[in-house]
């Protein structure tokens, strides 16, 4: 039995607000690592961003490497909801 389906991938950014500097690219992968990407975000509560076209730039970078000045404003989106869908969880939470 054959899966025609592509192999999924997976990039983590961090971003620390308090450091200068642009999100870098703290993990990578595709296949059974990517898969354990993702799990490890879903437990820790980390938002996760579906995007064909981002995830066709970031998977080429190396590790550690700052995100491209041309991402800074769709990583800066996907940020900025990401925060913005914790601080609603934190305010229903209280």
């Amino acid at each position: 039995m054959s899966d025609d389906r592509p192999e999924r991938s997976a990039v983590a950014l961090k971003y620390d607000k308090d450091k200068p500097g642009a999100p870098r690219v703290v993990a990578k992968g595709q296949g059974l690592i990517a898969e354990q990407i993702l799990a490890l975000a879903e437990e820790h509560d980390i938002h996760i961003h579906q995007s064909p076209e981002l995830i066709e730039v970031l998977i080429r970078m190396e590790l550690g490497e700052e995100i491209p000045e041309a991402l800074y404003r769709a990583i800066a989106e996907v940020i900025a909801f990401a925060y913005g869908l914790k601080a609603e969880r934190e305010q229903s939470n209280q």
